[in-house]
């Protein structure tokens, strides 16, 4: 099993349909978490519990992401999220996905870890990017 760290091909198609709108009062995205033994990659559409992580105060699904505004530099598009905490949790993920839940729970991105993370009842934080077109966790060149 294997996570790999993309924006899902379902997701690239998606952006050319119109489905994904992350203006900040646009559609609500989540970011479940994984372990090593999910199968997570381009080809993912959308979320699955398979190989879900489970814990003391991490529920199904994950949590909502509180988005950032789009914008552009140079010819670069992007956006990003606040990071994510999930509270006294205690849970071990490998990584992670972020997905639409307004539009089906269609996927956005995997992302691996590099190794399994460890939170034993303290914060699990999902730490993303600065919002830049050489950073931010979505971009589009």
């Amino acid at each position: 099993m294997a996570i790999t760290s993309t924006l899902t091909t379902s997701f690239k198609k998606e952006l050319l349909l119109g489905n994904h709108n992350f203006a900040t009062n646009g559609d609500a995205f989540k970011l479940a978490l994984y372990t090593s033994s999910a199968t997570l990659g381009a080809t993912t559409t959308s979320f699955t519990t398979t190989g879900q992580a489970s814990g003391t105060n991490y529920s199904s699904g994950g949590g909502t992401l509180t988005k950032v505004a789009p914008t552009s530099s140079g010819t670069t598009a992007f956006t990003d999220f606040a990071d994510l905490t999930f509270s006294t949790a205690t849970v071990t993920a490998r990584g992670c996905m972020i997905y639409n839940s307004s539009d089906s729970n269609k996927s956005v991105a995997t992302i691996d870890f590099g190794g399994d993370k460890t939170s034993t009842a303290g914060d699990f934080t999902i730490v993303f990017p600065a919002a830049a077109a050489s950073t931010a966790i979505i971009r589009i060149a």
